[in-house]
């Protein structure tokens, strides 16, 4: 059996561990052969590939990114985008594809699948907003690396008695503002999921400094005041499938609240170092685990499949109940860090 690998979306640590761990199981268990399209949905769509097999994912696990390379690519955006799919799989031999990606990659897998195509799907993405799994990989990374910010920038707020307004990504779900917020020790958490009052943020800046304390502010990029605002986009253009570009939330609040309340108030934003360099030994071991279990799922036919992490064990769930709708933060969730605002 010839198996077909891609990586589509945005770039995400563990990448390379899925591609690892399948390439390996499946040529020493099952004696299958690996090809892997380049830069996501593009790949199959051009023909697009390059060798994959046990030399070519040598020392790949501890690396950031994807060999296979990335791309937002929607192959139902482009005319007889499918029947080049379908060709293209069927001109390099392919049995079965794997692809691994979030919600859109894994959309579309969904919709080629119902169309006939062998697919089984991994799901990834750092927002970890895929409901059809507990963890997603990259997700922990993420949340390591804005808590490593969180903590450096306290002794700034501190020395300078500064407003620092932390903004992460999360367009829909704040898992990673919730999580590093918390590990943190953030004084305000800020989530899509719960618009937010802008005069009452004030107040617990207020509050932090009537402590002789610095407030930090842990912001996801798709957070919104309640009064009728918007997301803060960065710019009006649309991807492949029609997402904008968010940002500036972050420094729409710092000056917002320094206006309120006369507090020096600055903006980080924390951006794509959130989604570079070496992934966290979770992540390294949900995506290996992820890997192995997904060429597992191809050598028995059972394709349409997602893998998910359902407590400690890897399942597999259709691929339609990975993506039919997001996971966002619980509001019992949010209200057990509220205590500690302020």
């Amino acid at each position: 059996m010839k198996v077909g690998m891609l990586t589509g979306g945005g770039d995400c640590p563990g990448l390379n561990a899925v591609i690892r761990g399948a390439v390996r199981k499946g040529v020493s268990t099952y004696g299958h052969e690996f090809v892997g399209f380049r830069d996501g949905w593009r790949g199959p769509l051009e023909n697009d590939t390059i060798p994959l097999d046990v030399d070519a994912v040598r020392g790949i696990l501890p690396r950031g990114g994807t060999i296979l390379g990335s791309s937002r690519t929607n192959p139902f955006a482009i005319d007889n985008g499918v029947e080049r799919i379908q060709d293209n799989l069927a001109a390099n031999g392919c049995d079965a594809l794997i692809a691994i990606g979030g919600e859109d990659t894994l959309g579309v897998a969904t919709r080629l699948a119902d169309l006939g195509v062998n697919v089984v799907g991994v799901p990834k993405t750092i927002d970890n907003d895929l409901s059809g799994t507990d963890f997603t990989f990259g997700f922990d990374t993420a949340v390591n690396i804005a808590t490593e910010a969180i903590d450096r920038l306290h002794t700034t707020a501190e020395s300078h008695h500064r407003v620092l307004v932390v903004e992460v990504m999360g367009r829909h779900a704040g898992w990673i503002a919730l999580h590093s917020g918390l590990a943190g020790g953030a004084n305000i958490i800020l989530i899509p999921e719960r618009p937010f009052d802008i005069e009452k943020v004030c107040a617990q800046v207020e509050s932090r400094f009537a402590t002789h304390y610095a407030p930090i502010i842990v912001v996801s990029e798709g957070a919104v005041p309640a009064e009728g605002g918007d997301m803060s986009l960065t710019s009006g253009q649309k991807d492949a499938f029609g997402h904008v570009r968010l940002g500036g939330i972050g420094d729409r609040l710092a000056s917002e609240i320094e206006h309120r309340t006369g507090k020096e108030a600055r903006a980080v934003v924390l951006g794509h170092v959130q989604r570079g360099g070496v992934p966290t030994a979770f992540d390294r071991w949900l995506a290996t685990r992820f890997g192995l279990h997904a060429i597992t799922a191809v050598h028995d036919g059972d394709y349409g499949t997602m893998m998910s992490l359902r407590g400690t064990e890897i399942v597999r769930v259709p691929l339609s109940e990975g993506t039919d709708q997001l996971k966002t933060v619980r509001p019992e969730l949010y209200e057990e860090a509220e205590v500690l605002f302020g």
